[in-house]
């Protein structure tokens, strides 16, 4: 099973999910169900938002579990 990591990588950067979809444009709605893990895919381009907006990688992003 994929793990997305956001919330451990905003809670490091002292960041909310309210800021996140502040400086991504995606709706707060879906991407709290991104950070909770209930979501079945993600686009690429989504990830790229993230990756830009927490200065991070696509590898920072997920785990495997």
């Amino acid at each position: 099973m994929v793990i997305i990591n956001l919330r451990e990588i905003l809670d490091k950067q002292n960041k909310t999910v309210y800021w996140l979809a502040n400086e991504t444009g995606i709706h707060y709605n879906n991407l709290a169900n991104i950070v909770n893990n209930r979501t079945s895919s993600i686009r690429h381009e989504n990830i790229e938002k993230f990756c830009v907006a927490l200065n991070c990688t696509p590898n920072d992003l997920f785990t495997i579990k």
